[in-house]
Parts: C-alpha cells; sequence; structure tokens
C-alpha cells in the first residue's frame, strides 16, 4: 500500500534524543570559545610570547586529536551513547582540574586540565556527529547535521561572553615591565587573583556538563546507528581494512585534509581577534573582546542561515563560494590594519559557519559500516586547530597581527579547493 507521507526529518523514536545532544553540541561551543581568549590571558598572567600562550590551543585540540580514534574503538564496541557519556564524564572532570590549578598558579597544570577537559569533548564529538547524521533519513543528514551544529555557537556566544565578564576585567592592568619590578610576594597575589578569575567559569561548566551526563544516562536513547543496518552489515572487519578503505576514497581523504585547515582557520581567526583589534584600533582586551563576541553573533545567525540555504543550493557548491570568500577576507585585513579590517575578520565567521559540519557530512557520505572510524578520521583533523595558531604566534612575534591573517587565508584556500572538487565529483 502507497503512501504519500514524507521522509521525516528526524526518526520519531528519536526526537528526545536529538534534542539532548543539541546540549552537547553547545556545551562544546563553550569551552571551545572561553579557551580561545586564555592565549591572550595567559601570555599576560605569564609574561610569555605568543608562541609560548598558543599552547592553550596546542593542549586543546591536540588531545581532539589523541581521544577520537579511542572514541571510534567505543563507539563500535558498545555504541555511541557510551560514547557521549564517556566524552562528558571526561569533560567533566577536566574542567573541575582547573581548580587544583588555579592554586598551584602553574602554566603547565592549566595545559594538562585543557588537555583532559578537551580528550573528553573529543570523544564526545566524535560520537554525537555521526549520531545525530544517524538519527533520520540519508538524504538529509548534511542537513541535520548543520541544524545541530547549529546549536553550537549559541555554546561559543556563552563562552566569549564568559570569558568577557568573568576573565578579562579581573585581568590585572599590569604591564610585563610592571611586573617584572614586582616582588615575587606581590606577584603571586596579582597571579592567584587573575587565575581565581579564569578557574570560577570551567568549573562552574563541570557543574553543567555533570546535569546533562545525568540527563543522557537515565533517557532510553535508541542505538541510531543500527537504524537500517542489517546485523550482518553492521559487522566490522577490523581497523586496519577499514582504514584502507577510507584511504581509497577521495571524497574521505581530501575532506580530512579540509578539516584540518578548515579548523585551523577558525582557530586562528578567533584565537587572534583580540590581538588583532588591539593593534588596528587600540583598546583593553575588554573591550577588543566584544568584536569576538560580533563575530559569534554572526556565526549563530549564519548557521541557521547555512541551514536553510544548503535546502535550496548544493552544499559543495555553497563550501566553494564561502571558501573562496573567507581567503579574500583574511588577505583585505592582513594588508587594513585598521577599523575596516577588524570587520572583515568579524566577516570571516559567516564562512566559517557552514563549514565543519558541511565538509563532515560530505566526507562521511556513503561510508555505512566504516562512518565510525571514519568519524574519528575526521575529528583527528582537528589537530589543525593545535598547529596552525602555533604558526600564526610566531609570525605576530616576527611581524604583526595584521600580517599573521595571511596564515588563515592559506587554509581557507585549501577549503575553497575542497569545495571545487566535490561540486565537480560528488553528487550531493
Amino acid at each position: 500500500m502507497q503512501t504519500n507521507q514524507r521522509e521525516p526529518f528526524v526518526y520519531a523514536n528519536m526526537r528526545l534524543a536529538f534534542i539532548l545532544l543539541i546540549t552537547c553540541f553547545a556545551a562544546w561551543g563553550v569551552a571551545a570559545n572561553m579557551t580561545d581568549p586564555l592565549v591572550k590571558v595567559f601570555s599576560k598572567i605569564f609574561t610569555m610570547s605568543n608562541l609560548q600562550s598558543a599552547l592553550v590551543q596546542f593542549a586543546y585540540y591536540g588531545a581532539y586529536f589523541c581521544l577520537a580514534l579511542p572514541a571510534a574503538f567505543i563507539n563500535v564496541r558498545f555504541s555511541y551513547k557510551t560514547g557521549v557519556l564517556t566524552g562528558l564524564g571526561l569533560a567533566c572532570l577536566g574542567a573541575l582540574a582547573f581548580y587544583p590549578a588555579s592554586l598551584s598558579m602553574t602554566y603547565g597544570f592549566f595545559l594538562a586540565a585543557l588537555f583532559i577537559m578537551a580528550a573528553g569533548l573529543s570523544i564526545l564529538e566524535t560520537s554525537a556527529n555521526p549520531f545525530v547524521m544517524a538519527m533520520g533519513p540519508k538524504h538529509n543528514a548534511t542537513r541535520r547535521l548543520n541544524l545541530a551544529q547549529a546549536f553550537n555557537p549559541v555554546g561559543t556566544n556563552i563562552g566569549v561572553f564568559l570569558a568577557a565578564v568573568l576573565i578579562l576585567p579581573n585581568l590585572n592592568t599590569a604591564t610585563a615591565e610592571e611586573r617584572a619590578a614586582m616582588s615575587q610576594e606581590a606577584l603571586n597575589a596579582v597571579r592567584a587573583a587573575e587565575l581565581q578569575a579564569v578557574m570560577t567559569p570551567y568549573v562552574g561548566m563541570a557543574l553543567v556538563l555533570l546535569v546533562i551526563w545525568l540527563l543522557i544516562a537515565f533517557v532510553k536513547v535508541p542505538r541510531a546507528e543500527n537504524a537500517g543496518v542489517s546485523q550482518e552489515q553492521e559487522q566490522h572487519d577490523g581497523f586496519v581494512a577499514t582504514l584502507k578503505r577510507l584511504i581509497k576514497l577521495p571524497q574521505y581523504r581530501w575532506g580530512v585534509v579540509a578539516q584540518f585547515f578548515n579548523v585551523a582557520a577558525q582557530t586562528c581567526v578567533w584565537t587572534f581577534t583580540i590581538q588583532y583589534v588591539q593593534e588596528a584600533i587600540g583598546g583593553s582586551e575588554a573591550s577588543a573582546s566584544d568584536y569576538l563576541q560580533y563575530s559569534l553573533i554572526l556565526f549563530l545567525i549564519s548557521r541557521f542561515v547555512m541551514t536553510w540555504l544548503i535546502g535550496i543550493f548544493r552544499p559543495t557548491l555553497l563550501l566553494a563560494i564561502l571558501g573562496f570568500t573567507g581567503t579574500a577576507l583574511c588577505a583585505y585585513a592582513a594588508q587594513a590594519s585598521d577599523i575596516s579590517g577588524v570587520w572583515a575578520i568579524v566577516g570571516i565567521s559567516a564562512c566559517l559557519s557552514l563549514m565543519f559540519p558541511t565538509i563532515y557530512g560530505i566526507a562521511l557520505n556513503g561510508l555505512g559500516k566504516d562512518t565510525k572510524f571514519g568519524s574519528a578520521g575526521l575529528v583527528m583533523a582537528i589537530l589543525g586547530g593545535a598547529v596552525m595558531p602555533m604558526a600564526q604566534g610566531a609570525v605576530i612575534d616576527t611581524f604583526s597581527a595584521s600580517v599573521s591573517y595571511l596564515v588563515p587565508a592559506v587554509c581557507f584556500l585549501v577549503v575553497a579547493g575542497y569545495g571545487v572538487f566535490a561540486v565537480r565529483h560528488i553528487q550531493d
């Protein structure tokens, strides 16, 4: 008997799970963008170069690289829900570790706490992204992931707001020279107050993660990864065989490369926005952070707009167009170094809004039983957020914040190239 019913956007028995997962997307947005200002914060507290303070991003995104593959094994052996709960629990522990780190007043302790928290978020993201894609029909999986990811910038805006309200205003105004002239006791007192401000929002976030963990743990979540997949199809023939199949697929292989440079571009642009603004138009860290907030508000609005546009235009075409646009905006900001360059950097966030979930969806399309390990590879590509900010930090130390935006310009060009490749070779 024929039916005129349209296929659902999300399967009926997955709707509650989908809503709960959306809170996870927002949660790791808070964590990531509360972390971005820490590069500037630690460079001031511990009197370090931009390259040294960029180790914050190396610890954060390096953890993503290290834990993505173990997350895939968790998902294969157990379920996406187990992966989500494992990630949330580990992220909660890492956020709580900011309390003893603030007491120790040691940069290395903060990096360790960040690593643990990001390790949990890596497992969470490796599990949540393909989980969302499996919660409805395959033909709208990329659009469904874009919708879920649209709530990530809700978290990013909260994260930047918390940093702007709870961390940046509490930094002592003493310069590096003035700190060097202080006695050790006076310097320790200044640092203790500043690190207390850093610790507070992270401990608060740990409590929120615990609440989300409890909600997901006690709500029955169907195994979405088994929907429409036979038991025979679900059998895995080992990691090596899976890896060989994945490497042979150009859309996946180049998707990993594109994701590396996409995350690199995003991290570079947002991490050094404050430095760029201060160089271009002056002002304090707190006032400069307003422009980072504007960037993330634009990112939030654009995520929903792009989800709508994907229903009209090919995602691959939009990816190529926005990749080239991002390149042009970065190149302009690199030579402008004034208020127009600042607004160019703000505008880059509209380009970024589409990229992560669209690259993710294109690369994983049609992978079937290899999706879980494929997802891990794409999350490992987040390593770009660890490597390229260090390169940009070195450029700032050598030249200037404006010139450093040539680094994300190159990254956007690679993403645009993947978009062109996808337009020509992939039917979406």
